[in-house]
């Protein structure tokens, strides 16, 4: 390999260990996990899962090790990543090419090191597992096959999060950018996955006398949550674009069935049309009941819910409901992942319903639901409602997706 071709391979090689996105990253338990089982496993004191940047390397998951960080000239794991095969060092004291290594003859004053490479998902070796010992130690061919297999562990978890990035990159991509051309109205929506992808929606789309809006939950978390999703989201924009609303939400439930029941899910769904001139809204509420409209005087009116989810009761005739929008009227519907983030909050029953007219939210003690209350009550338009919605998932855990739509009638 000439110059040139080893300034390109390590140049695409620290791209790689870039677009993973972990470098600098909190410790997690799923890594935690592999360093202590090898300890355990090889009866060593020190295990670390090196990633090796372009002048440190940086340990993702370790234990017998001081800190995260260490120098990478001189080291161990670098030169296992050169030889992209097993290193194993048995006694480096006795060994010329490494007795005079500085993580020989100083701090950790290493004799025995193991190292297997790992890999991204273009095959750039961009770190290591290793199993490091201050005094000689014997390493058989079981030891290096048990070695290997942990770190394919470890790669696999690596290459298993780039995956699901780019899964949920598609799947952001599946969602509307702008809001629906509808004069008088103001719309704003976010969808949070609790994991990369997930299984809550949000859509719409122009009608002849206005548009249509969905948000929707299907059962369970991750990429199979996002699969069944996006057969939802197909057959339920044809719903709304349906001459009767309750007639394509009840086509959409018998599309979808089948795949339903094979996979053992079922999906909630609210799904409505607005009349752009009345600001009356039509609505099908499949199972979700979590829709209410705040009004400009202060009161809250929850939308009522009579339906079973989609894949449920097949054939089940669906009931149409409509409210009407006024002037400042703000219609506000979200998926489940809010009660759950209420609940953990310490609201009790965890009960997004926005039913206190005071504060549009129920609002237990404590500064930062009412605060977050305040904010609802007070927001000045679509857009600041959803942001204070959103905004108790601020600096918390959101163990489940959470969406959020807001449909807001101008003022005139």
């Amino acid at each position: 390999m000439t110059t040139t071709d080893a300034l390109d391979a390590e140049h695409a090689r620290l791209l790689a260990l870039q677009r993973l996105g972990v470098l600098d990253s909190t410790p997690e338990e799923r890594f935690d996990r592999v360093t202590r089982l090898a300890q355990r496993l090889f009866g060593v004191p020190t295990v670390s899962i090196t990633l090796v940047d372009a002048d440190r390397q940086w340990r993702k998951a370790f234990v017998g090790l001081d800190g995260p960080v260490a120098q990478r000239e001189g080291a161990f794991c670098d030169v296992t990543i050169r030889a992209n095969r097993t290193l194993v060092v048995e006694d480096a004291a006795a060994d010329d090419r490494f007795a005079d290594n500085p993580f020989v003859v100083g701090d950790p004053h290493l004799r025995f090191y193991a190292g297997h490479p790992i890999a991204a998902p273009g095959g750039e070796l961009v770190g290591t597992l290793c199993v490091i010992d201050t005094r000689p130690r014997r390493f058989d061919d079981g030891d290096r096959s048990l070695l290997r297999d942990l770190a394919l562990w470890v790669q696999g978890e690596l290459q298993h999060d780039v995956e699901l990035d780019r899964a949920g990159a598609v799947q952001r991509g599946l969602l509307p950018r702008r809001p629906p051309e509808l004069d008088g109205f103001r719309v704003a929506a976010r969808c949070v996955p609790a994991r990369g992808v997930g299984g809550d929606f949000y859509d719409w789309c122009a009608t002849a006398d206005g548009a249509g809006f969905v948000v929707a939950d299907v059962m369970g978390k991750g990429m199979s949550a996002a699969i069944v999703a996006a057969s939802a989201r197909a057959a339920l924009r044809t719903a709304l674009r349906s001459p009767s609303l309750a007639a394509g939400v009840e086509a959409a439930d018998d599309l979808l069935t089948t795949d339903l029941e094979e996979v053992g899910s079922f999906v909630t769904a609210w799904c409505a049309t607005v009349d752009r001139d009345s600001g009356l809204v039509t609505y099908v509420d499949a199972g979700h009941g979590l829709a209410s409209v705040l009004r400009t005087d202060g009161g809250v009116e929850r939308l009522e819910a009579d339906g079973m989810p989609l894949g449920v009761s097949p054939g089940a005739s669906r009931a149409r409901h409509r409210v009407q929008l006024r002037p400042g009227d703000r219609l506000v519907v979200v998926s489940d992942g809010l009660v759950d983030l209420l609940a953990d909050l310490g609201v009790p029953g965890g009960d997004p319903r926005l039913v206190d007219p005071e504060v549009a939210l129920p609002v237990p003690d404590g500064p930062r639901l009412s605060r977050v209350a305040r904010d609802v009550r007070r927001a000045p338009d679509a857009g600041a409602t959803l942001a204070a919605l959103l905004g108790l998932a601020d600096g918390t855990f959101v163990g489940d997706d959470l969406t959020v739509l807001v449909l807001e009638r101008v003022a005139s």
